[in-house]
């Protein structure tokens, strides 16, 4: 049978396919129901997978089944050379997950640079720069006056959903491709950004718990893009700051975002009314307070505790209860249609970008379907959403998580 056909492929190859893919050998053995003896033997030339299983290799991996008959294994840029340092992960050793989505991040950022060129389109330029001698706040101030949300539109949100779009639509605005990536745990990041100028890309984890603690992290990965342009931070591969010293750049762009947020003229407003003491918050009154600003009550703790309105003893005690609440929350459920998957983790911008390139015939039918990981029979429904997506509420899932 052609699927017991031996496949030629280089052994050279399959290795490195294997560790670019963040996979130690017993995992792919496992995944293959095959012994590790074989997948090693693969690996050394000793012997042949058949074609069914290079293809199986393939699928595993993520890479076109061709890529196995080069001569050499391809020459690529290290991930940890594009993305954002993260304390946690070491540079060239993340997860199989995230590495894959890092890729696609990285893919689609050059896909969306190619088309434009293509069209003839001009790219913004991100020229928004920061610096850690800067006070977090007045960096949030500035960021917030650039991305131009008002304090009536903000309180005029009816729900979370369209506090997290508006925020999308106004970081996608500066020249920043927005993704959202999933099957990646929150232990391993909530966001990341890649340093790749022009057009960076911002990627946010649709594991977040609801849209409102996806505004905080877009808004913190922003910071994180603004330090790149004042050259306070590099990319994962060229940091040399420990632990402690990364641990106050975490701090400097958490509260920058929320100061981005939350305005300290609204803030006092609110507070006003409320007359809470610094050390009485408890998950209800924080809750309520973050609600009308459509945050979460840890981007509001963390704007109170950098305004004085909170102690650190009072911020680390109501923290623990937070993460206590979270720990008994049932895990969020939904459905995702096939074009909100879309929308959700490419964004709009790219898919108006593929879109239109597909209608001025630069791309196939088949590249377009590939570009947005999306069957070309839910194109129309994807027009659709694009035309009147703007002039519905924001709700439910967008992720597909």
């Amino acid at each position: 049978m052609a699927t017991s056909t031996q496949a030629l492929v280089n052994p050279d190859v399959l290795e490195w396919a294997r560790k670019e893919s963040g996979y130690e050998p017993d995992t792919v053995a496992k995944r293959l129901h095959v012994k590790l003896e074989k997948i090693l033997s693969w690996e050394k030339g000793e012997k042949k997978p058949t074609v069914r299983q290079a293809q199986e290799l393939a699928k595993f991996y993520h890479r076109p089944f061709g890529v196995f008959f080069l001569p050499q294994p391809p020459a690529l840029t290290p991930l940890a050379a594009e993305y954002r340092h993260l304390p946690g992960i070491k540079p060239g050793v993340e997860s199989p997950e995230f590495r894959l989505a890092l890729r696609i991040m990285s893919r689609r950022r050059e896909t969306a640079l190619e088309l434009n060129e293509e069209l003839g389109l001009p790219v913004v330029e991100f020229n928004i720069a920061a610096h850690l001698s800067e006070s977090p706040s007045n960096v949030g101030v500035r960021l917030r006056s650039i991305l131009g949300i008002t304090p009536d539109e903000q309180l005029g949100w009816e729900s979370e959903w369209q506090a997290w779009r508006r925020w999308r639509e106004a970081v996608e605005a500066l020249g920043v491709l927005v993704f959202q990536f999933p099957k990646v745990s929150l232990d391993q990041a909530r966001g990341v950004s890649l340093f790749t100028f022009p057009l960076p890309a911002i990627g946010i984890n649709s594991k977040e718990s609801s849209p409102a603690a996806r505004c905080f992290t877009l808004l913190h990965e922003l910071t994180h893009l603004a330090l790149a342009i004042g050259r306070e931070e590099q990319s994962a591969l060229g940091e040399t700051r420990d632990n402690s010293a990364w641990l106050e750049v975490e701090r400097f762009a958490e509260e920058s975002a929320s100061a981005a947020l939350i305005p300290t003229d609204m803030l006092s407003t609110f507070l006003k009314r409320m007359n809470v003491s610094p050390d009485a918050w408890d998950i209800t009154l924080m809750r309520t307070l973050a609600g009308k600003f459509r945050v979460t009550p840890l981007a509001m703790a963390t704007r109170l505790r950098a305004a004085g309105e909170l102690t650190w003893d009072g911020y680390n005690r109501w923290k623990e209860e937070w993460n206590k609440y979270l720990a008994s929350l049932p895990k969020r459920k939904g459905f995702a249609s096939p074009v909100d998957k879309t929308l959700g983790r490419s964004g709009r911008p790219f898919a108006q970008l593929v879109l239109e390139a597909l209608d001025a015939n630069r791309i196939t039918s088949v590249d377009a379907s590939r570009y947005l990981d999306l069957r070309f029979d839910h194109f129309d429904k994807l027009r659709n959403e694009l035309l009147i997506g703007t002039m519905r509420k924001a709700e439910g899932i967008d992720d597909g998580e």
